[in-house]
């Protein structure tokens, strides 16, 4: 792994959504260069305190990105190569990274090679694909995704040239989409090849079920998406269960002594997290959480404006959690405001603190509704206190960990005093660093 992910915090992007181009009632042409309007955000990425973009596809196609019709072609609906390459050199010239999302499970029907296999019934685009014309295997029962057959030699040399190519026009890494559907003898043959090419690349691949750390040794990625966290900081907040969020946090140390998994709590596939909490003061838990656990963290965005969005298994039911984006700056609402200072705050105290990285979870002192944990790498480490009941939470530090603590942060929290017991405020949280 780089040593520049050490230090990677994403703000995750769906460009489609973001500059209007999907849905749309018209779309845009290639001539609307739509992908610049994410320039004019950049500076927004930065004062976030951001070091990355993570961009949704951006490769041409039919509708939503991931049915993609030709990965070496930037979507039309965004504007062009030359668009693409002014918004990497205006991300690296502001100190951003730039990561890419990659389809390579399966491709749209308008796809070149799936066109002449089924028109011209060409053998060599046949062999492409799995099944035959006429019952070609599609992902997850969706018509329009095709899968590709990964036991194809044509198909490994082509994700090759396709990450080798992005790569050398200046992205920074993959995000591989649906990965946990295609063979892990498929990534362990492609990766190898790229990174010949491209040693500091990074790769992440969506996995959403399974063993998380056999993924990573059998297919040679870097880093998986911590589905699992995501899951249970929600709804150990909803149904006021830490010990749920206890056991993921034990699962979680055992993943990090493997490899750094890409942590969340949102995305452009799930609903926000202002909507998935059913208290509006559990999002300052969950975001407390998302920045104090290791992993590579990342900002789903309009998420740092406490944006609300439900995703609905129906057609278009993603278009709530993928809306488009007006020039910069945003106008948030005073709670708004106050999610984004939170977020401003979080985010640079993991700057400051980047063994956060690697760090694992110890509870200190557990219960359904209040939860202490020690967060440690090494010699460094902070005291996380959660409380989401209604009454305040006592919490002992010096009889829990044999010292006093300096208060760092959190609800109402005088800095830099010294404690040896403190009370968390009701629905409260606080930082604190063993002395």
């Amino acid at each position: 792994m780089s040593d520049w992910v050490r230090h990677a915090i994403w703000w995750h992007v769906y460009p489609l959504g973001f500059v209007g181009a999907f849905p749309a009632v018209e779309p845009p042409g290639p001539d609307d260069h739509r992908l610049r309007r994410m320039v004019d955000w950049l500076d927004h990425a930065v004062e976030l305190g951001t070091s990355g973009i993570a961009l949704g596809p951006v490769f041409a196609s039919r509708t939503h990105g991931y049915d993609t019709t030709d990965h070496f072609r930037i979507d039309p609906r965004l504007g062009d190569d030359a668009d693409f390459d002014h918004l990497v050199s205006e991300a690296h010239r502001r100190g951003l990274r730039v990561l890419l999302d990659g389809v390579f499970n399966h491709v749209g029907t308008d796809f070149g090679r799936y066109r002449r296999a089924v028109d011209d019934e060409d053998s060599e685009s046949i062999g492409w694909f799995r099944g035959r014309p006429g019952c070609f295997h599609t992902f997850e029962g969706h018509g329009e995704l095709v899968t590709l057959n990964h036991g194809s030699p044509a198909v490994v040399d082509y994700t090759v040239d396709v990450m080798n190519h992005w790569l050398g026009r200046g992205a920074d890494g993959w995000r591989l989409d649906a990965a946990y559907a295609v063979p892990e003898s498929f990534w362990a043959q492609v990766l190898p090849r790229v990174r010949d090419n491209h040693p500091d690349a990074w790769f992440v691949a969506e996995v959403i079920h399974g063993d998380y750390a056999a993924f990573v040794e059998g297919s040679g990625v870097d880093s998986v998406t911590q589905y699992e966290l995501w899951k249970a900081i929600w709804s150990s907040l909803n149904d006021g269960n830490f010990h749920e969020l206890d056991w993921a946090l034990q699962r979680h140390n055992d993943f990090l002594a493997a490899f750094a998994p890409l942590t969340f709590v949102g995305n452009h596939d799930v609903t926000r997290i202002a909507s998935q909490v059913q208290r509006p003061e559990h999002v300052t838990h969950a975001l407390v959480l998302l920045f104090t656990t290791g992993g590579v963290p990342s900002i789903y965005a309009g998420d740092e404006f406490g944006w609300h969005g439900v995703k609905e298994e129906r057609a278009g039911g993603d278009d709530a959690v993928r809306p488009e984006f007006g020039p910069p700056p945003a106008q948030p609402d005073a709670a708004g405001r106050e999610t984004l200072n939170l977020h401003q705050y979080l985010i640079g105290l993991r700057r400051r603190n980047p063994w956060l990285h690697e760090a694992k979870t110890t509870a200190l002192q557990l219960d359904n509704r209040t939860y202490a944990y020690e967060t440690r790498n090494g010699d460094d480490a902070l005291i996380v206190a959660l409380n989401i009941d209604d009454s305040p939470m006592r919490l002992p530090v010096a009889s829990l960990t044999g010292r006093p603590a300096q208060l760092v942060g959190g609800t109402a929290a005088p800095p830099e005093e010294i404690v040896s017991e403190v009370v968390v405020p009701p629905q409260g949280w606080l930082l604190l660093r063993p002395s």
